[in-house]
Parts: C-alpha cells; sequence; structure tokens
C-alpha cells in the first residue's frame, strides 16, 4: 500500500457530461453555473398546460397569458422545501380581470382565468390584457403556519415586467425571468393537431460575498429636485449572466425538439453548466365531492335553498371544469 504525499490533492469534480438530447416536458429543470454565482431554473409545460387550458376552451390571447402565469408560477413555486401552496394571483380592470393559479408542492398545478370577451381584440399583448390593478404573490405553509404574502402593482406591463418589480422589492435578488407560450399544430392521420406548450427560465445571482449582490436603493418618490439617485455598480458576473438570458428566443424555450440541457448547453457553455435532476409537474385539481359538500355546508341555509334550480344544487369547479350534482337533502336543504 502506498500512502498519498502531502502534496499530491485530490479533485472532486462533479461528472462532465454529454447533454441530453432527449425532451421532457412538464418539468422544472434547476441548474447553476458557478463560475458566475448564478442559479436558475427551466421550465418546460406540455400535456399539463394543454389540459388546463383546453378544458376552458380559452380564446388563444387568454391562453397565452394564463400560460405565462403558470409557467412564471412553477419557476417560483418549484423552490419550496416544504409541502406546501404558492399562489399567484392577479385582479385588475383590463380585459383578464381575473387570473390564480395554484402550485401545491411538489407537483401539482391548476389555473383559471376570468375574461370579458367583449373586450378581446386582436393583437393584444399581454400588459393590456391585463390592465391596471395588482398582482399577488402567496405562499402558505400550511394550516399551522402563517401566510407570507407579495404585492406588486401592474401598470399595464407584462408578467415578467411584474417579476422582475418583485424580486427588486420584496427579494432584493438579482433576478431575470422570461416567458414564453405558444400554440404547436403537427400533421397526423387524423389531420392536423393542435396543442399548447409554455417555457420559462428564471436566472439569479447569487454570490457567496452579499456585498456583491448589493442593488441600488429604491427612488423614494418624493426626494427633492436635485437629489443624486444612489448608484450601484453591477457585477461584472451578472452584467454577464443577464446577457446570455436576454438571447434566449421564444422558440427556444417551447421547441418540442430541443431539450432542456442542450438549451442550457447553448447558453452556458463556455462558463460551464451543471443541472440537477428535473422535478416533474402534473395537472391536477384538489376539488372533490367531499370538499364541494363541506363548501356548502359553510353557507347560509337561505343561501344553499337559493342554489336549488330545477331540482338540483350543481356546483361548476372553476379549476377543472368537473360538476358535482346534489339533491337538496344531500346539499342539506330544508
Amino acid at each position: 500500500m502506498t500512502s498519498q504525499s502531502p502534496d499530491m490533492k485530490i479533485s472532486f469534480e462533479a461528472p462532465i457530461r454529454a447533454p441530453s438530447a432527449v425532451p421532457i416536458d412538464d418539468a422544472v429543470l434547476p441548474f447553476e453555473v458557478s463560475s458566475l454565482d448564478l442559479r436558475g431554473r427551466l421550465t418546460r409545460l406540455g400535456p399539463a398546460l394543454d389540459d388546463v387550458l383546453t378544458k376552458h376552451a380559452y380564446p388563444p390571447a387568454v391562453g397565452k397569458l394564463l400560460g405565462e402565469a403558470m409557467v412564471l408560477t412553477t419557476l417560483l413555486g418549484s423552490s419550496l422545501k416544504f409541502d406546501g401552496r404558492f399562489i399567484l394571483q392577479t385582479q385588475t380592470d383590463g380585459p383578464v380581470s381575473f387570473l390564480i393559479v395554484d402550485f401545491q408542492a411538489p407537483d401539482r398545478l391548476r389555473a383559471y382565468a376570468r375574461f370579458d370577451a367583449t373586450r378581446l381584440e386582436d393583437g393584444l399583448d399581454s400588459g393590456t390584457l391585463l390592465g391596471h390593478g395588482h398582482l399577488a404573490m402567496t405562499i402558505d405553509q400550511g394550516p399551522d403556519m402563517s401566510r407570507y404574502q407579495g404585492l406588486v402593482a401592474l401598470e399595464g406591463g407584462s408578467l415578467e415586467d411584474a417579476a422582475h418589480e418583485y424580486f427588486l422589492r420584496s427579494e432584493q435578488i438579482p433576478t431575470r425571468v422570461r416567458l414564453a407560450v405558444g400554440e404547436e399544430w403537427r400533421g397526423g392521420e387524423e389531420g392536423p393537431k393542435h396543442r399548447w406548450r409554455a417555457g420559462g427560465m428564471l436566472l439569479q445571482f447569487l454570490p457567496k460575498a452579499p456585498e456583491r449582490a448589493r442593488q441600488a436603493d429604491l427612488h423614494p418618490g418624493d426626494a427633492p429636485e436635485g437629489v443624486v439617485t444612489h448608484m450601484v455598480a453591477e457585477d461584472d458576473a451578472w452584467i454577464e449572466g443577464q446577457s446570455l438570458i436576454a438571447t434566449v428566443e421564444d422558440v427556444e424555450l417551447i421547441d418540442p425538439d430541443l431539450s432542456g440541457e442542450r438549451l442550457l448547453y447553448r447558453l452556458f457553455h463556455e462558463r460551464g453548466v451543471r443541472v440537477f435532476p428535473p422535478l416533474p409537474l402534473r395537472a391536477q385539481c384538489s376539488c372533490s365531492r367531499d370538499a364541494v359538500s363541506s363548501m356548502l355546508e359553510s353557507f347560509a341555509a337561505k343561501d344553499r335553498a337559493d342554489m336549488v334550480k330545477d331540482g338540483r344544487v350543481v356546483v361548476t369547479c372553476e379549476f377543472c371544469s368537473s360538476v358535482y350534482e346534489f339533491t337538496p337533502q344531500e346539499a342539506g336543504v330544508e
């Protein structure tokens, strides 16, 4: 047996391999670029997104907006380290007045949008569809824990803009987000087939030295004229990271033939990128007959009586469109 020389250094490096060419849908792929102190997540949604959107037959513009909200929710909610919920919700004065996406860790996703069809027009972007109002991001850790909620004003901007504003004001972590949603048509024996696809990427600058991640103070709003605005020079590594994610095209994020690993390699191969096991996602509502029955019990007797139509009480889940029917006796109507 030979002893190791005290001058010998052993390097424990992560194994290096070629990026997988196999695309994975309905999953979040965490990654890091350690040479730039960057961490991020890449989301790809296929069947799960298509399942949610087709159940409601949303107009294309509404489906695209709700798809963006679902991608953003999975990018943020997949970071939860406990069995809780991450809820993204908007309330605005735009044609799409209400959006909600409910992510239940570790993998369940459901979503719903409310819109005014008479106000929808061709060519409206996501900022115009949302209009003015607010976006709320809620972390629910369970019945015995307090909720955390962050609010962001929506002033005609996109969900990407709102996400950047949220991280600037609430988390104070240098962050960039990219979201993309598209409709895919593929030929087959039964003719062209339509399906929805979406993708997104979140990139954050998390250096070990906190001072490297400092950002300029938020504008006070009421400062006297002539006051010098506080400025902080951005770190070179974060400048490079922002430049790289800015080159990502929408088609790359939703391309069904481009794997997430290959996309990350395209972006960061010169610096070296490390990927972690993908986190699967699925579209699944939490509604059930028992849950709806319990909800009915919470209503006043008069309200339950008013729900009876043609000798039945019918409740439709807004998320998944499941229909639950009860007799007046089952609904507790006297």
